[in-house]
């Protein structure tokens, strides 16, 4: 019989996001690290419909006590999500290896598992995936925007957390990851900002910090001021936004090493330059993130290649040279609706799912919930 965690790679490598496979091997070990032979029997009995113990004890073949008390533990390692909304049952689903249930290991880095993820990077990363189906996407600080009446409420990340009550605060488990290295730099740390079920969740599992609206519009500021990137997930109602930078971040270091960042990161702006009036300070080149900008003769110029459209150039630019521009209808990056409809979008991409084999995910799952029942 193959092995429990070959299995469970495979299991990982067939939901949307993947997990390749590599000739050292080193996949394997972060699931040994991470998951009990128990607990990667019990993944596999998961799909990405929050679904209650019971039914996924069925599937399983274990008695529902036996699979509640696993789920809560594995809940508290990171290794799965729990849907503890009042007034409904409580739902567990399957978490992706990034972003996913690497992202709920900032409690429990070492040097070993760090080192294994590095080796690891450059097998998973996806420049191709990315430009396809980005996992998250920029949204320009709001200082940067020349025209707040034209942006989309969902390009703002002030009006992203408007509609929220609660706000949690995490550290970032990219920066940290170079901590341990040895490596990265040295801005801010606790910047990963979630809200309403992720933000409940982060709270009542010890990830983050209760924050309130005014903190978090702080920890905005701070990011800008620190000259971080702002990434939410890739939905027009998002639940978390990271606060990137091109030494630490995952996907923004990808991204960086690509001829062509702007090709992979999602942002529905771009910047420009008006040579008369900038004054070539510099202060541009030094905060962008995808090393976009160079002085070549005295005046910014700006490689739309590269460029992401975060508008950190725009909001410390002194003579007000550097804008963002909107991108014409034409290149407006697609954003899903929500978290569920960007899975989807990342599934059928990689060719995982069809529009027949949702509809089959959802009758089985329907199943599966009336049998538990009986």
């Amino acid at each position: 019989m193959k092995d429990i965690y070959e299995q469970l790679a495979t299991f990982v490598d067939h939901l949307p996001a993947g997990y390749p496979r590599t000739e050292s091997g080193v996949e394997l070990r972060i699931l040994r690290k991470l998951f009990t032979q128990e607990e990667a029997e019990l993944f596999m009995h998961l799909t990405l419909l929050g679904e209650e113990p019971r039914v996924i004890a069925l599937r399983a073949k274990l008695p529902v006590e036996v699979v509640s008390q696993r789920l809560d533990e594995m809940e508290k390692k990171g290794l799965v999500f729990g849907d503890h909304r009042s007034g409904k049952p409580t739902g567990y689903l399957a978490l992706q290896f990034v972003v996913g249930f690497w992202e709920g290991q900032v409690n429990r880095l070492d040097h070993e598992l760090v080192d294994d993820f590095e080796e690891y990077f450059p097998s998973f990363a996806n420049a191709e995936l990315w430009r396809k189906a980005p996992q998250i996407r920029t949204i320009p600080v709001g200082e940067s925007i020349p025209n707040l009446a034209e942006a989309m409420t969902y390009e703002l990340a002030e009006k992203v957390i408007e509609s929220h009550s609660t706000f949690a605060v995490s550290d970032c488990i990219c920066r940290k990851e170079q901590h341990i290295l040895g490596k990265g730099c040295d801005k801010p740390l606790e910047t990963c900002m979630s809200f309403g079920s992720t933000a409940k969740n982060n709270i009542d599992l010890g990830r983050g910090r209760k924050i309130s609206r005014e903190e978090i519009l702080a920890i905005l500021k701070q990011a800008d001021n620190a000259g971080l990137v702002l990434s939410p997930a890739n939905s027009k109602r998002p639940t978390f936004i990271c606060a990137c930078c091109g030494d630490c971040c995952g996907v923004l270091r990808m991204a960086k090493l690509h001829p062509k960042p702007s090709s992979i990161i999602s942002s529905p702006y771009v910047a420009a330059h008006d040579d008369v009036t900038c004054s070539g300070c510099g202060i541009c080149v030094d905060r962008c993130q995808m090393d976009a900008i160079t002085i070549p003769n005295g005046v910014a110029d700006v490689n739309l290649d590269r460029c992401i459209g975060c508008g950190l150039c725009v909001s410390t630019c002194t003579t007000g040279a550097m804008t963002l521009v909107r991108k014409p209808d034409s290149e407006q990056p697609f954003i899903p609706n929500n978290i569920a409809a960007t899975t989807i979008q990342l599934a059928q991409t990689r060719g995982l799912l069809s529009n027949v084999d949702m509809v089959i995910m959802l009758i089985k799952s329907k199943i599966d919930r009336l049998y538990a029942q009986i």
